[in-house]
């Protein structure tokens, strides 16, 4: 009786949400375009600190999209961490002995790391920015986790906290000085919002980066899908 009435109640606060979020829906496709928007972020460029639009729009116009969406990003990580099987976050089942990956990471992991870094400076005025480079600096630790090399500051401890939510903890702490300095809740001073966007985006790539690879290391591992003995990997 009790589940059947609490199936009741979550259906209907679903259904709740979903005339909602129609009725918004309906409501904005109904109110025309009053306002010139690229016009605006053209006009507004030079007070962004940055060059490139999208970088502008990410980490200054709409930051506080930005700043949610690490947030869920942080969430995820610590939920995948949680759940894992591997509470080390060191499962040997993870490497492998393929020679030539060994190979490779003599060359791709010191171009890879060259690449984020490289991603990370030119999303100031060109494509490019946190995600990019904190997606291929994750990359790059996932062949370098696969080829067996040590990264102790995968195991759970302070090192693994303070990558996880380091971007997040920055972001908001500006976002927090920015409002209590008399400003807007991250209105960033226009002399210098290069300085605090450059700031954001460095730990955004590191946060992000650890986020992916202890998503990674900390994924299960199928059983019933490894080779068997005498087959390689």
């Amino acid at each position: 009786m009790r589940r059947s009435v609490g199936t009741c109640a979550v259906a209907g606060v679903c259904l709740a949400f979903v005339i909602t979020l129609a009725l918004a829906v309906l409501d904005v496709a109904e109110t025309p375009a009053q306002v010139d928007l690229p016009g605006l972020l053209s006009e507004s460029m030079g007070k962004s600190g940055v060059e490139h639009p999208v970088t502008a729009v990410l980490l200054n116009f709409r930051s506080y999209d930005t700043l949610l969406e690490i947030g869920v990003l942080v969430i995820a990580g610590i939920a995948g961490i949680s759940v894992s099987r591997t509470t080390s976050l060191e499962d040997p089942e993870l490497r492998t002995t393929d020679t030539l990956l060994y190979a490779l990471q003599r060359w791709f992991v010191p171009l890879m790391l060259v690449l984020a870094g490289y991603l990370l400076w030119a999303g100031a005025d060109r494509p490019g920015g946190a995600f990019q480079a904190g997606a291929v600096l994750a990359a790059t630790g996932v062949m370098m986790r696969l080829g067996g090399i040590p990264m102790d500051f995968l195991r759970p401890g302070t090192l693994l906290r303070l990558g996880l939510a380091l971007g997040f903890a920055v972001f908001l702490l500006i976002a927090l000085a920015s409002a209590i300095g008399g400003g807007a809740f991250l209105a960033y001073p226009p002399a210098v919002a290069k300085q605090l966007i450059v700031l954001i985006e460095t730990v955004l790539t590191l946060s992000i980066a650890m986020v992916l690879l202890a998503l990674f290391v900390s994924a299960p591992v199928n059983r019933a899908e490894e080779p068997g003995e005498g087959e390689s990997p």
